[in-house]
């Protein structure tokens, strides 16, 4: 039996939708990829490796304009209410990925300034907490990709330990700081790291933030645990 002209619009719809789909998952799995070379370069001390992630980045920039120009195209398609919201958790989605990626050139380009002063011994804090962050940006791409909202509740909640754990080698690097002059330089470029992968977590909350209205709409979420205390850091 042929298709009838609405069935092909349809299917021609659901197609679009679907490459949407794979193109901010694919965008995702680079700014993850990115997140954890940059740590590895950290690790490693290696400035190379570190400006070949800094170049990286304009990938996932073309990619996040890519899923702009199709949300665009499904947007002008009359979506229904569901698929208005599919729409609009896909653009901030895709802000969100962008933003990660943004982040994780930054702690490679951080590496490369500490890099000039001998190893610390905090960079296996800055490890914890960058791990933590991988975790949470591949759980809530996971999340994404199966319209799972209690999965991405769980994400939700996992940053307030993300925060706990930030808070803590923020105290510890200040600590340094006052006990060594010297150390004042490369603990502020772990400090500016340390933050980035923080914002991190943020910004993969709020992509879980996103699932549950795709999947809830305008119900409400339920209340988060917050545990970053560096603005009350005495």
């Amino acid at each position: 039996m042929s298709l009838q002209p609405h069935d092909h619009i349809v299917k021609s719809y659901d197609e679009e939708r679907q490459r949407l789909l794979g193109e901010i998952l694919r965008m995702g799995e680079m700014s993850a990829a990115q997140l954890e070379a940059a740590l590895d370069v950290v690790e490693r001390r290696d400035d190379k490796a570190a400006e070949r992630i800094i170049g990286n980045d304009d990938a996932i920039d073309a990619l996040e304009k890519e899923v702009s120009h199709d949300v665009m195209k499904l947007a002008l398609r009359g979506p229904m209410a569901r698929d208005l919201r599919e729409i609009l958790a896909a653009l901030r989605v895709s802000s969100d990925i962008e933003r990660i990626g943004d982040y994780a050139a930054n702690v490679a380009k951080r590496s490369t300034a500490l890099n000039q002063a001998p190893p610390l011994p905090h960079t296996r804090g800055l490890n914890m907490l960058g791990q933590l962050a991988v975790r949470q940006v591949r759980d809530v791409l996971e999340a994404y990709r199966n319209n799972d909202a209690a999965a991405a509740q769980q994400v939700r909640d996992r940053d307030a330990e993300l925060d706990a754990i930030y808070t803590g080698l923020f105290r510890e690097l200040l600590t340094y700081m006052m006990e060594d002059a010297r150390a004042i330089t490369p603990c502020t470029h772990l400090l500016f790291m340390a933050k980035n992968l923080e914002r991190i977590g943020d910004h993969a909350t709020n992509i879980a933030e996103n699932i549950w209205f795709l999947v809830h709409g305008d119900d409400a979420l339920p209340p988060r645990e917050k545990r970053d205390e560096t603005n009350t850091v005495s």
